[in-house]
C-alpha cells in the first residue's frame, strides 16, 4: 500500500494517507480567543479533509488539546455547532502547554476517506 503525503516540509506533512486513511498534523487556529481559534482550526480541518477526498462525516478520532480548561466550554460549543452530530468521533480533550503562549487549542484528527 502506497503513503502519500501533502502539504509537506522539512519537520511534518499537514495530512498523509494510508490506504483509506487520512492522518491530519495538529492543527492549530488564528485569532484572540479560543472561540475565534476554535472556529480558524476546524476550518482549517475542513479544507484538508477535502483536499485529500475526506470530510468531518468521515473522522474516527479528534485529539484535541487547550491550554486551558477554564476555556473547554468555548471550545466546546464550536465544535458542537460544527461536528456532524451523525457521526461524532471518538475524542479526548486534556489540558497542555502548547507550542507557544499564543495557542489556545490544537487538534489532530484521523478520517476515513470517502
Amino acid at each position: 500500500m502506497t503513503i502519500e503525503r501533502f502539504e509537506k516540509g522539512s519537520r511534518m506533512s499537514q495530512a498523509v494517507v494510508h490506504g483509506n486513511t487520512v492522518y491530519l498534523a495538529g492543527q492549530i487556529g488564528e485569532g484572540p480567543d479560543m472561540t475565534r481559534q476554535t472556529q480558524s482550526m476546524l476550518a482549517e480541518v475542513d479544507r484538508l479533509l477535502a483536499s485529500v477526498g475526506s470530510s468531518k462525516s468521515s473522522i474516527l478520532s479528534a485529539q484535541i488539546w487547550v491550554s486551558d480548561m477554564g476555556d473547554v466550554d468555548a471550545m466546546n460549543n464550536v465544535w458542537d455547532a460544527w461536528i456532524d452530530v451523525q457521526n461524532p468521533p471518538a475524542r479526548a480533550c486534556v489540558e497542555s502547554k502548547l507550542v507557544s503562549p499564543d495557542f489556545l487549542v490544537e487538534v489532530m484528527i484521523i478520517a476515513a476517506k470517502e
